[in-house]
């Protein structure tokens, strides 16, 4: 070899060992300290872990596959987890990781019109979602001197609500009754009546049936709700801790906008299998079991859930969130552990019959079961002029009803009661997804409690109320004003629209008239 190349290859060496050493001196290797714990076991919905002595209470937990877990019991040497995802591909062994970090969810105006999992993940094939905030699932309810007395209400669309259990914005009013009572369509009308009202919807769907998840989703798009509605959904397939945290991540997105200053409704659907899923847990966690086999902490599962629904007062934005819990009940029976415990939680129950579903009345609310703590408060002066002593009415009609299936001999007035509580009970059925608009309802009850729909036949209820609504166009436009905004009806204003429906319902008057003359001429003619 030759000098020149020789001292070449010597210049090439150093300069590619200066690099080197330059390279090895920009480098700054940094360690961070990680926790890593292993798998001790896996059962159903749950996890056993050692190795974590730092991890804190419903911390989140990351397992190999993207897989998380919520801390949940904190023991000497191991921690229970509860698993919110397919756990059936996880082993004794597998690592553990701790995030730091609590269970939260995006929230945002993109999720307006979205059907999401407790975690955030879209589950309606439009794309990920693109919120760039998070709020945790667990957050501590308003304190008592950030909210504000329920005052305004929250329309319905439904008849025997709105007039004789009236829902206010921030109130907690709980749905209950057997299976197969239309638990959930009284909710779903509630979201439909929202539509132009300004009024955000949350539908938190727990452990339910696939097919029923798909019908309502249905409901939601036919009706257009999905412009103002964001739908939460766990199928009954679901691991049970995503039925636990599923309407605590629903009230999150419902506080992120009543804190924004709107007003929410939210509806969870329902908490009786909350209960059930979170009773699974606890039992496969080894706590101790109480009354029903439920944990003694039952009580302040569902507390600390609704006592986040409230209305903020004007210093914190005005906003409020009412909720619509739903529960199930067995053979009516009203007096189970969980039905107790959120009928003392919640300010109000509507209480649906299933003998009344039975017998075609629907909504089938039993009235003299139902209650709103709110009451007239919640309501409009229109509405409580028109239906002041419309409960009580009916009340006395259901009493002498019950007697009269006895074969009581009644007198004229008791039959007067009956024949116009048969009416009052007409009038507050309401089909399926139909809501009816403030100045529709008060018509309906300004002729109820006036007595105007006693002289017509019970079958030609239905054609009558109809006729009373489509007469609302020949009305003055300042007086259907006053009506959709449910102020005070004045007297000179009430008896134009008693004139009118006068005029409106006399065809069926008649009718009625000419059928009892056709009845009275066929028993004389029997009589001889």
């Amino acid at each position: 070899m030759t000098p020149s190349v020789d001292n070449n290859l010597k210049q090439s060496y150093q300069h590619l060992f200066e690099h080197l050493e330059q390279s090895r001196q920009r480098v700054q290797p940094s360690f961070v300290l990680q926790e890593i714990g292993t798998v001790k076991s896996v059962s159903a919905g749950i996890a056993i872990v050692h190795g974590l002595p730092n991890a804190g209470f419903e911390e989140l937990l990351r397992f190999p596959g993207d897989i998380y877990g919520i801390a949940f019991n904190i023991d000497e040497h191991e921690i229970g987890v509860i698993m919110l995802g397919d756990y059936s591909q996880l082993n004794a062994g597998d690592e553990v990781k701790r995030t730091r970090r609590v269970v939260d969810i995006p929230v945002g105006a993109d999720l307006i019109g979205r059907v999401i999992d407790p975690l955030g993940r879209a589950l309606d094939g439009k794309g990920n979602l693109t919120c760039k905030q998070r709020m945790a699932i667990e957050r501590p309810a308003p304190e008592i001197m950030t909210r504000s007395p329920v005052t305004e209400p929250l329309q319905t669309g439904l008849k025997v609500l709105d007039a004789l259990i009236p829902i206010g914005k921030g109130q907690r009013e709980l749905i209950m009754g057997d299976r197969q009572t239309g638990k959930t369509s009284i909710a779903i009308d509630a979201i439909l009546n929202q539509k132009d009202k300004n009024v955000l919807c949350v539908y938190c769907a727990i452990g339910q049936k696939s097919a029923s998840v798909a019908k309502i989703l249905a409901t939601l798009k036919h009706h257009n709700a999905f412009e103002y509605t964001v739908v939460m959904v766990t199928e009954g397939n679901d691991p049970p801790g995503l039925d636990y945290i599923a309407p605590y991540a629903a009230t999150s997105i419902g506080e992120y906008f009543m804190e924004q200053g709107k007003d929410v409704l939210i509806v969870y659907d329902d908490l009786t299998q909350h209960a059930r899923s979170y009773r699974e847990l606890s039992l496969l966690l080894r706590r101790p079991p109480g009354r029903e086999a439920f944990p003694g902490d039952i009580f302040y599962l569902h507390s600390r859930l609704l006592e986040r629904s409230t209305h903020l007062n004007e210093a914190h934005g005005g906003g409020s969130m009412t909720a619509l819990p739903i529960i199930e009940t067995e053979e009516q029976n009203m007096s189970a552990y969980i039905p107790t415990n959120l009928i003392s939680i919640t300010d109000g129950q509507i209480y649906l019959s299933p003998s009344l579903f039975s017998l075609g009345i629907l909504p089938a609310v039993d009235v003299g079961k139902s209650v709103s703590r709110v009451g007239g408060k919640a309501q409009r002066a229109a509405y409580r002029k028109v239906s002041g002593a419309l409960k009580l009415a009916y009340a006395q009609f259901e009493e002498l009803e019950t007697f009269a299936r006895f074969g009581a001999r009644l007198d004229a007035s008791s039959l007067q009661l009956i024949e116009h509580g048969q009416r009052i009970r007409s009038c507050l059925k309401q089909a399926e997804s139909s809501p009816q608009s403030v100045a529709a309802q008060i018509v309906i009850l300004l002729a109820l409690t006036n007595g105007l729909f006693d002289s017509i036949d019970l079958a030609a209820m239905d054609s009558a109320q109809s006729a009373a609504i489509e007469g609302l166009t020949s009305l003055p436009q300042s007086i259907i004003g006053k009506l959709e905004q449910a102020e005070t009806i004045e007297e000179h204003d009430k008896h134009i629209i008693l004139d009118m429906l006068s005029q409106t319902l006399k065809p069926f008057t008649e009718s009625t008239l000419r059928t009892g003359d056709k009845a009275q001429f066929m028993v004389e003619e029997a009589n001889g």
